[in-house]
């Protein structure tokens, strides 16, 4: 009888399920706002259809430094000393936090524009070491080449952003170089917080025939601000970041962020399955969206062009 019983036992264990590994995600963004919640979203969700789910052996933090770079320096460090088995910190700000803070647990940053001239990776074929992750370099000579299309006599465009965001800075570079060959002055105003906003836009009305707004943290956090300056003004502002037209922007031709943090995300699962994140690629991620806003266009005086809408991949009325 005892015999039977340890057989009987031993089979049952055969096809039991195995108990799911337990991991864990710690994820850090400089600030919330829909771009960079959308990131948060999307890798959570990529986890998730790799098996990695909340409550079934994967434990996924978060927390969001509220656009405060010495609260993300204190936030890398606590998440250091928590051990994950990966970090994934989105945004410029946070991504140098984190990678400053550690040279062994695995980092896959994300939603940053320049990871060479922040100085996160030193090769973005072979990153080596513990960090990898996604650029999210904009298309600017396409949002140049958008805003001549919508405003063909446009001469002047006004660069608001945070001149202590190094994506903003390497943005602001590639700008200049695209808005002179075609001949088009560029204006920067700068807010180093999201209080100077409001401010900063005023200080380019009756400076530039449109307004410009990267992928800033800082800015697309106070975005609203931005957006009554000008349409007060009657001054078309412009976004890198697609999320930001239901806000108000005119338009807007860039990434998905939830598809970002999907890609992210798959990134991730690769680590957690043992790849070495200095083996694997930086990439840029894809796809480009067109988004428009035509009410707000209206607003400031402005009619869409046909080939414009016809193309959009989403239209606000």
């Amino acid at each position: 009888m005892k015999a039977l019983f340890l057989a009987l036992a031993a089979s049952a264990a055969l096809v039991l399920p195995a108990k799911a590994e337990e991991v864990t995600v710690a994820v850090t963004a400089i600030v919330e706002h829909p771009a960079l919640d959308a990131v948060r979203d999307g890798v959570k969700d990529a986890l998730n259809e790799a098996g990695y789910k909340e409550g079934e052996g994967l434990t996924f933090v978060y927390q969001s430094a509220q656009g405060n770079p010495a609260t993300a320096a204190q936030i890398a460090r606590q998440f250091i000393g928590d051990d994950p088995n990966v970090i994934v910190p989105i945004s410029t700000p946070s991504a140098q936090a984190v990678v400053s803070a550690t040279r062994d647990i695995p980092v896959v940053f994300t939603a940053v524009t320049d990871p060479l001239g922040a100085q996160l990776v030193k090769d973005m074929d072979k990153p080596g070491g513990n960090v990898t992750g996604l650029s999210d370099m904009s298309p600017v000579a396409s949002h140049v080449d958008l805003i001549k299309e919508i405003m063909p006599g446009v001469k002047t465009i006004g660069y608001l952003y945070n001149s202590g965001e190094a994506n903003s800075v390497s943005l602001l570079a590639v700008l200049k170089e695209v808005a002179d060959a075609a001949g088009i002055a560029v204006v920067e105003s700068a807010a180093t917080k999201t209080a100077e906003v409001q401010g900063a836009a005023r200080a380019l009305i009756g400076r530039a025939d449109a307004i410009y707004v990267p992928t800033d943290n800082t800015i697309i956090s106070a975005l609203e601000s931005a957006v009554a300056v000008a349409e007060e003004a009657k001054v078309p502002l412009f976004t890198a970041d697609t999320d930001s037209v239901a806000r108000g922007s005119i338009a807007a031709l860039g990434f998905n962020y939830y598809d970002v943090g999907k890609q992210t995300g798959e990134v991730v699962v690769r680590i957690l399955k043992g790849e070495n994140p200095g083996d694997i690629a930086v990439k840029v991620a894809e796809g480009t969206d067109l988004v428009v806003n035509k009410t707000q266009a209206a607003k400031v005086g402005l009619e869409l062009p046909e080939s414009v809408l016809s193309r959009a991949t989403k239209v606000i009325e």
